[in-house]
């Protein structure tokens, strides 16, 4: 069973009551529940050679996999579980409810964004419902503890130079890069990194841009950046940067030329 074929019959088990993603660059298929988006995902590299060598079964493992996960008790316990508790960037525009009428935890954030908090599951997260709370957790408690998990994930990033501007991007795979925005630490760190302009963008879910803008064609740079990932993003959440100063957000329009710059 090659990759296509695989990907095709695991979305086939999943319609009714369920939606499927795929990550064409990663290989990756997530699966989550329509009710909440709950949800998993599968890389398709692994299971495609565990089929090779043990057939139908090792795919049949993984259709019991995702099922368990999906249809697991959907109460949960936020004590006891604080290191498992992250922030999660949306578009203020993302549904404060599920689709089962429950309100989702949410912070205000800026004018463009809002946070979101997230249970961790290893391989996946369930947003927060505020009927979560009370069980001996304030929102306050919550913020708290999301915001001091965020800190201790990595912040390793690629560098690139575009027309004279130092671009870093920090895509680390592990579904929390945009709430790096919330890690003051590192974003002050990176302030006094940069000589011109600080601008950070989180045009999707898995992936944050900090750029180092010298001249006017680093905007325009970054405005193309910020389309094409907010474009082709699983989750997107905004196409627009932010200008960074003193801890303040503030969300920039840049009007761009017709021809991008290119790299040198």
């Amino acid at each position: 069973m090659e990759r296509n074929e695989l990907r095709r019959y695991l979305e086939s088990k999943f319609q009714e009551g369920y939606r499927t993603s795929y990550d064409r660059e990663n290989e990756v298929l997530r699966v989550e529940r329509a009710t909440d988006r709950f949800g998993v995902n599968i890389r398709l590299a692994p299971i495609v050679a565990k089929a090779k060598v043990r057939g139908q079964v090792a795919v049949d493992e993984v259709v019991n996999y995702i099922q368990s996960a999906l249809t697991a008790d959907e109460t949960i316990s936020l004590i006891g579980h604080e290191s498992e508790i992250f922030p999660v960037i949306r578009s203020n525009s993302f549904s404060k409810m599920t689709k089962a009428g429950e309100a989702l935890v949410t912070m205000p954030h800026t004018a463009e964004t809002a946070v979101f908090y997230a249970l961790d599951r290893g391989d996946g997260y369930r947003l927060i419902e505020e009927r979560h709370l009370g069980d001996g957790m304030t929102l306050k408690q919550l913020d708290e503890i999301a915001r001091n998990n965020v800190k201790k994930l990595p912040t390793e990033m690629k560098q690139d130079q575009v027309a004279g501007n130092p671009f870093y991007f920090l895509s680390t795979r592990d579904g929390y890069e945009a709430s790096r925005v919330l890690n003051e630490d590192f974003l002050r760190m990176m302030a006094r990194r940069v000589e011109g302009e600080m601008l950070v963008g989180v045009p999707h879910q898995d992936v944050m841009i900090v750029a180092d803008i010298r001249n006017d064609q680093g905007y325009d740079a970054m405005q193309q950046l910020m389309f094409d990932f907010f474009t082709n993003g699983r989750i997107p959440i905004t196409a627009l940067a932010f200008h960074y100063e003193a801890g303040q957000f503030e969300p920039i329009f840049i009007v761009g030329k017709k021809n991008p710059p290119t790299d040198t």
